[in-house]
């Protein structure tokens, strides 16, 4: 045993506020705030598209971030029926949830998107380590990436699995990057609320390097959405609709 230094990464309440009144508390890294209070405000059902916040404010706090937003007339009515109060820790997604129905509601179904390799899905996570710098600085942070079909890659990081994917959809729809034609790629496990808001999403793929729980399994199926998990150096496995992924290689395990 030796005395050493490392990096850990941060972990401090994020409260999003829409209209003046608290929508949530998350535990998150204090990141890419802008794009996580529209990705998760989209993912909510909240907007539909970043153009109806009106505006859009952070503030630091002792405590910790405060990210104010102000909606146009049309979400300002939808949060009235959409609210809940929550708290929640960085692995939870479905904390506050009021009801069994809301917490397992049928995913949005997802468009034909392209068709994608093996070669190409392997290279892309190849590609979103190299973007992991929280990652590789802390060993504690999860990485959410979207691989659009020109190979061009967009990556957010968060200590949970669920605001790094919400931080990922949020800068995709802040700038303009069409979901529906690209694959959504996670570090993590593949639960219900990941296949949820990929669906909102509208990507067709959703790939990760662990495995899917069976109620994710099911509703990726029902959207029409491809699940790969188990995503390893020497192969991955296909859970749902396998026909976006165009066979190359022997090492394809159709689960």
């Amino acid at each position: 045993m030796r005395d050493g230094t490392r990096m850990v990464a941060d972990e401090v309440p994020v409260a999003i506020v829409h209209d003046g009144a608290t929508y949530a508390v998350m535990m998150a890294s204090p990141a890419d705030l802008t794009d996580f209070a529209i990705g998760f405000s989209l993912t909510e059902g909240i907007i539909d598209t970043p153009d109806e916040v009106d505006d859009l404010e952070l503030v630091e706090t002792d405590l910790g971030w405060v990210v104010r937003l102000w909606l146009s007339k049309r979400p300002r009515a939808a949060l009235t029926t959409r609210r809940r109060r929550l708290t929640g820790p960085a692995g939870c997604g479905l904390c506050g949830v009021e009801s069994l129905g809301e917490a397992v509601k049928p995913a949005r179904p997802v468009g034909a998107g392209r068709p994608l390799t093996p070669l190409a899905l392997a290279t892309a996570f190849d590609a979103m380590s190299q973007q992991q710098a929280l990652g590789r600085l802390t060993r504690a942070a999860h990485a959410a990436a979207f691989l659009a079909p020109d190979g061009s890659m967009t990556v957010r990081e968060d200590v949970g699995r669920h605001n790094a994917l919400d931080k990922l959809i949020g800068a995709l729809a802040r700038t303009g990057i069409d979901t529906t034609q690209g694959a959504i790629l996670m570090t993590s496990r593949v639960s219900v609320e990941l296949v949820q808001k990929a669906a909102m999403a509208g990507a067709p793929i959703l790939a990760a390097v662990s495995a899917p729980s069976t109620l994710a399994v099911k509703l990726a199926d029902d959207a029409g959405m491809t699940l790969v998990a188990v995503a390893r150096s020497d192969g991955f496995e296909i859970f749902s609709h396998p026909h976006r992924i165009q066979p190359e290689q022997e090492q394809i395990r159709v689960a």
